[in-house]
C-alpha cells in the first residue's frame, strides 16, 4: 500500500506542478534563458492567474473529471488505490449527467423559440403581409425552426411544400410545438381559415404545456433535493468520523469487514439512488 500512496502523491505532486507552472512552462523557461530574452520568474502565479487556469482547464474537461479529482485526494488521503478506480467508474456517469442536462435545457430552449416563432408570425399576418412573407421575417427574429430553418425559409420563399417542412423541422428535441404550426398552415392554405387565430391557439396551448411542465419541475424539486441530501449523508458521517480522530478511510479501505462495509454500503447507497431518482422520472414522464 505504501507503493500505491506514494503512487498517488506523485500524482498530486504532478497536477500541482501543472497548475503552478503550466502545461509548457519548462520548455518557456529554456527558451527565454536560451534567447537571453531576460530573467525568468521563480514565484507562484497570481490569485488571478491560477483562477483564470481553472476556468479553462474546467471548459476542456468539463465537470465530470473533478469526480476522478477526488478520487485521487481520496487516495492520497486514505493511502488506497480504491478512491482512484471509484473516480475513474464515476467519470462516465458524471458526463452522462451532464450531457443530459445539457440536452433538456436545449430542448426548453428550442420550445421557448418555438412559442415566440408563433407569436411573431401572428403578428406579422396580422400586419397584413402573406404568410411566406410572415415567415421570412419571424424566423429570423425568434430562431424556432433551429437547425431546419434554411429548409423552412427555402419551401416558403419558392413556394414549397412548407407544412412538410415544418413537419421535418418538427423532429427536433423540443421542437414538436412546430407540428402544430405546420397543421395551423395546412387549414389556413386549404381551407382559407384564418392563420393568425389559429397560431394565437397554437401558442396559448404551447404556455400552457410549458407553464405545466415548470409546475412539475418545481413539485418535484423537493423529493429530488430529498435524495441528494440522503446520498451525501456517508460523506457527512466520513467527516464527522474523521473530526473525532478514528480514521473513517483507514478502517474502510484496509480492513477486511471495512470493504464489505464499503461495498454493500455503496451497492445499496446505488440502489437507493436509482429507485428514488427513478420515481422523480417515472412522475415527470406521467
Amino acid at each position: 500500500m505504501g507503493e500505491i500512496a506514494m503512487g498517488a502523491a506523485v500524482l498530486c505532486v504532478g497536477a500541482a506542478a501543472l497548475l503552478l507552472g503550466g502545461w509548457h512552462s519548462g520548455a518557456r523557461r529554456a527558451q527565454v534563458l536560451l534567447a537571453g530574452g531576460g530573467v525568468v520568474g521563480a514565484g507562484p502565479p497570481s490569485w488571478r492567474e491560477i483562477a483564470g487556469w481553472l476556468r479553462r482547464m474546467r471548459g476542456r474537461l468539463g465537470a465530470e473529471w473533478w469526480v476522478l479529482a477526488a478520487g485521487l485526494a481520496l487516495a492520497v488521503l486514505g493511502a488506497s488505490v480504491l478512491p482512484v478506480v471509484a473516480g475513474a467508474a464515476g467519470v462516465p456517469l458524471a458526463r452522462r449527467v451532464r450531457v443530459a442536462g445539457q440536452a433538456r435545457r436545449a430542448r426548453e430552449s428550442r420550445g421557448n423559440a418555438v412559442i415566440a416563432l408563433c407569436s411573431a408570425l401572428a403578428g406579422e399576418v396580422r400586419a397584413g403581409r402573406q404568410p411566406g412573407e410572415a415567415l421570412l421575417r419571424a424566423a429570423r427574429d425568434s430562431g424556432g425552426l433551429g437547425d431546419a430553418q434554411a429548409a423552412v425559409l427555402a419551401a416558403a420563399r419558392f413556394g414549397g411544400d412548407v407544412p412538410g417542412a415544418l413537419s421535418g423541422a418538427a423532429r427536433q428535441p423540443g421542437a414538436e410545438g412546430l407540428l402544430g404550426l405546420a397543421a395551423c398552415w395546412r387549414v389556413a392554405v386549404d381551407q382559407g381559415a384564418g392563420l393568425a387565430a389559429g397560431l394565437d391557439r397554437l401558442e396559448a396551448a404551447l404556455r400552457a404545456e410549458r407553464d405545466q411542465r415548470a409546475d412539475l419541475r418545481a413539485q418535484l424539486a423537493g423529493a429530488r433535493s430529498t435524495a441528494l441530501m440522503l446520498a451525501g449523508l456517508p460523506v457527512l458521517g466520513l467527516l464527522l468520523g474523521t473530526a473525532l480522530g478514528a480514521d473513517p478511510l483507514h478502517v474502510l479501505l484496509h480492513s477486511g469487514a471495512g470493504l464489505g462495509c464499503l461495498l454493500i454500503g455503496g451497492l445499496l447507497e446505488g440502489l437507493g439512488m436509482w429507485w428514488a431518482l427513478g420515481i422523480v422520472r417515472r412522475a415527470g414522464a406521467a
